[in-house]
């Protein structure tokens, strides 16, 4: 028996990474799975990656038409959401000199409010007593060079959390913001531009956490699968950090 059977889970961003190795993770614990990303190829192998009747819907969270569709497939397929982890995001480095009006909406438009009306628009087919996970970054607890518009969209996603589970209240709905680490996925080596950059990032990063190294999607998507489940029944609104001790210590 899973630890999510017969629970519908809709995971945004789960093309790659944090969110795809989460869908797996989900679909192993019999959860039905819904999966979105910008990129249709990326979505597709995805999802043929994941299998157990996973259902891919292509879009982009900053685009509220994407996901009105989103929401329109979830519906009539299932009718109903009992998790949903709103993990769509990414960002970039600027140096605040160098911070342009688009790389600040860029980044804004997707986390946060890409993340806002994720949840705002699946209200209607959260179940009470759903489990709503968003996901934060380290970034928002520790100072990184040149990362400060990406820290303060993830800062607002920590505060989305703290009044969104007392608006859900009601509803017994939890909202938990899922805290990673630096961790090993396209998105993140993504943001070095030649192996050289990428070897010297990523000794720079590991040089940070306590534990020596970088965290895996599979790590991560293990404290999502916390969230997600009953286990943590008496878990809202709080933030569960899984990194490494890097913003701990």
């Amino acid at each position: 028996m899973g630890r999510l059977d017969n629970k519908v889970a809709v995971i945004t961003g789960a093309n790659s990474g944090i969110g795809l190795a989460s869908a797996e993770r989900f679909a192993q614990e019999g959860a039905r799975v819904f999966m979105t990303g910008r990129r249709q190829g990326e979505l597709d192998a995805a999802v043929a990656k994941v299998g157990r009747g996973a259902v891919g819907v292509q879009g982009d969270i900053a685009n509220l038409a994407d996901l009105d569709r989103l929401y329109d497939v979830v519906r009539s397929e299932a009718g109903r959401i009992d998790i949903l982890f709103a993990n769509a995001g990414g960002g970039e480095f600027a140096a605040l000199s160098d911070i342009t009006e688009e790389h600040f909406e860029r980044t804004f438009a997707t986390n946060v409010k890409g993340t806002l009306f994720t949840v705002q628009k699946a209200l209607p087919l959260l179940v009470d007593g759903a489990s709503v996970i968003l996901t934060g970054s380290t970034a928002a607890s520790t100072g990184t060079p040149a990362f400060s518009v990406y820290g303060a969209s993830k800062a607002a996603i920590r505060s989305f959390a703290r009044n969104w589970s007392l608006d859900l209240s009601a509803r017994g709905i939890r909202v938990n913001v899922l805290v990673p680490g630096p961790t090993s996925t396209p998105g993140l080596h993504g943001l070095s531009s030649t192996e050289d950059a990428k070897r010297a990032f990523v000794a720079a990063i590991e040089a940070q956490v306590p534990l020596g190294r970088m965290g895996s999607p599979d790590e991560i998507a293990a404290a999502a699968l916390f969230l997600a489940s009953d286990e943590s029944s008496f878990v809202n609104g709080s933030e569960l950090f899984a990194d490494g001790g890097q913003a701990q210590v």
